[in-house]
Formats: C-alpha cells, structure tokens, sequence
C-alpha cells in the first residue's frame, strides 16, 4: 500500500487520505483502518467515521499519554494512527456482509420509475431487474442518520437528480442520482430520483446501534409486491 496522507482536522481530529478515485479498493482500505482503529484504540481515542475515500479520526487531547516534549497533539497521533495502520491490505468482496432490502418499486412509492426508465430507454421491469441484479457497497453514512451512500449503479439506469427537490420524501424511499443509489431513513426534502421504498427502518433511535447499516456492507435488493410490503411494514403505509 502506498504512503499514506494523514493531514490535521483542527486539534482533535485528522483525516487520512486513501486515494483519489471513488471504488471498492481504495473504501475496502478506508474501512479496514476503521476497523484497526476501533479493535486497537489508543489512549484518547474517541471515534472515526469512514467516507468514500477518506477516514476522519477524531481524539481527545487531553487523554493522548503523551510524553513531555513529543511535539503536538497532531503529530503523536499521526505516528499512532501510521504505525497501526501499516501493511493494510483491501478487503475481499466475500468477507463483507450482505443485508438484503427488500423494496415495492413503483406506483406511490417509486414515483420516479417511468422516468428512469424513460430516460434510459428502457421499460419499467428493465430498471428493477437491473436494480435488483447486483450488489451495492456501502460507501458510507451521511445527509441524514443512517442514509447509506452506495456506488456503482450501472450506467444504464442513471438518472440526473431533480431540477427542483422535493420538499417531502418519505421515509425508506430508495433514490438514484446519477451512478448512486440511496435510501432515504427519515423524510427530507431531497432532490433524488425515487424509484420504490422499503418497509425496513434504517433509523432507530430507540435501539443501539441506532441505525440499521454501517460502512463497508453489501446491500442487495429484492422487489416485493405491495401486500408483501405491507406485511412487511406492519400495515402501515
């Protein structure tokens, strides 16, 4: 693996650069330092958050052991995180988890289908197989608790966002925007093109942990009818 690009985040916080190209090898490094770091946390440590290419680790200065004279905050951290994260190699597709959404595409919940479709040139059923034929990466968790941001759509169902968001999108609604697919846990507004929803809550704040995915899963989608997705959800809409 090639030198790594650990800058400062203000005074209790760095950023560990990976690469420059958004794919599976250089989020599978961002997310094996994650997992180094929170198996083998040093003195101070508080949290990091994965991103596409990025890993923020954020510590306490206060709490960092460090010895007289050992220069700043940020570099004794810099040569902690650099040491536990050497020799770090990807990891294989096979070892991650897969969690299966299951989601009724179409109709009310998938508003934006007959346009995605329409855009690519194809019929409806087309967009869903496609949808549903791979699995998706979590790249990472953000906008909102627990909205997963996955990559590799296949170029033939992408679709621009919206010209104008809408100012309500329900909650589990699933999205694409350009090569990008998403869920949405709460409603917000949002400028995504949906294409179905899922009766599954992403953001549980009740439970611990509060959000139902995490950096670094496989996602894989499955169509379910509408009377499945209402037994599903409980009977609510």
């Amino acid at each position: 693996m090639k030198q790594l690009i650990i800058e400062a985040m203000g005074d209790s916080a760095l950023l560990i650069q990976f690469g420059e190209n958004v794919d599976e090898a250089t989020n599978s490094l961002v997310q094996e330092a994650a997992s180094r770091l929170e198996q083998y946390p040093f003195p101070g440590f508080q949290e990091c958050v994965p991103s596409f290419t990025t890993l923020t680790v954020y510590y306490d200065p206060l709490h960092l052991n460090q010895p007289a004279g050992g220069g700043t905050a940020f570099e004794f951290v810099r040569t902690i995180v650099a040491g536990l994260l050497q020799d770090m190699e990807t990891i294989p597709a096979t070892e991650r988890e897969t969690i299966q959404i299951p989601v009724c595409y179409g109709g009310e919940y998938g508003p934006d289908l007959a346009y995605v479709a329409e855009v690519n040139g194809l019929d409806e059923e087309d967009v869903i197989k496609i949808h549903t034929g791979q699995d998706f990466l979590v790249y990472a968790l953000g906008f909102a608790p627990g909205f997963p941001y996955l990559g590799g759509v296949p170029e033939s169902i992408a679709a621009p966002r919206k010209t104008t968001p809408r100012l309500r999108i329900p909650a589990g609604s699933v999205g694409i925007a350009g090569t990008q697919t998403g869920i949405y846990p709460l409603e917000t507004p949002g400028g995504w093109q949906i294409i179905g929803r899922t009766p599954l809550a992403l953001f549980r704040p009740d439970q611990d942990p509060p959000v139902l995915l995490k950096s670094g899963q496989m996602i894989r989608f499955k169509a379910v009818s509408f009377s499945e997705y209402t037994r599903l959800a409980g009977g609510r809409k």
